[in-house]
């Protein structure tokens, strides 16, 4: 939804820059959850599917972002976040085979969220202990994503103002964190010529084709603004998360 101009909206500075169309940026962020999803359940876990799923846990993160540089009320943000992701939980335990103590997407933002809120308000130094504890919360309750997604939100946060900012973290972190990845070789049966191309060619380009550094497809969705955001209903936008699971779920049983 585009930002309205609004006096009594406690608008804060630094606002962010790029694309703040955030009910458009959830349902591209959706589309690709639902390919990335449907690519482990429906298609034996098909490598390109999953290369377009990564394109969506970084939209996502830039919309928590804007929404807490907007919101009127964070507690009342995490809770809409909290419960989403409670009501969410047995579908993503039943649709995508996860057990209990593996918990959905919801619980990284959530965690997300309260790491920069105690970065903002600086009470009793939170600005160390919340993203700290955050981070550390985020591997002992296996968040999805990891401590890595936490901290992907706090230095998106740290840049929000700045486009070039945006694009320096994205590049730097997503190549770091696709070392941990094996070289895509193909991509729809097209084979990658690794081996044919001079060293000081092959090398950098193959930092940019592991599974996590796909990721890198967002930045042009973060960084260039729509120009008119849609409008719908809040709870639209929070049910579109269940409801694509509900989907997967159906579409597994008339497939498989």
């Amino acid at each position: 939804m585009t930002i309205p101009s609004d006096p009594a909206r406690p608008v804060r500075s630094r606002a962010p820059a790029g694309n703040t169309a955030t009910v458009w940026l959830k349902i591209i962020a959706l589309v690709f959850m639902l390919i990335d999803h449907s690519g482990k359940m429906l298609f034996g876990n098909m490598n390109e599917m999953r290369m377009l799923g990564r394109i969506a846990f970084p939209i996502y993160a830039w919309c928590m972002i804007v929404g807490f540089h907007y919101t009127r009320s964070v507690p009342k943000y995490l809770l809409r976040l909290l419960a989403v992701g409670l009501v969410s939980q047995p579908l993503y335990m039943v649709a995508l085979n996860h057990p209990w103590n593996e918990p959905n997407i919801m619980l990284t933002l959530v965690l997300g969220l309260c790491a920069l809120w105690g970065i903002r308000e600086k009470r009793l130094g939170s600005q160390i202990w919340a993203p700290a504890a955050c981070i550390m919360l985020a591997s002992l309750l296996h968040a999805d994503y990891g401590w890595r997604g936490i901290l992907l939100m706090m230095l998106l946060y740290a840049v929000q103002d700045s486009r070039s900012g945006i694009a320096a973290v994205m590049v730097s972190f997503f190549l770091f964190w696709g070392t941990s990845y094996g070289l895509t070789r193909s991509i729809f049966g097209l084979q990658l010529p690794w081996d044919r191309l001079p060293g000081f060619i092959s090398s950098p380009l193959q930092s940019f084709f592991r599974l996590e550094t796909f990721s890198l497809l967002s930045l042009p969705l973060i960084l260039i603004p729509f120009p008119k955001d849609l409008r719908l209903p809040r709870w639209v936008g929070y049910a579109l998360y269940p409801g694509h699971l509900l989907l997967l779920l159906l579409l597994e049983k008339i497939f498989l």
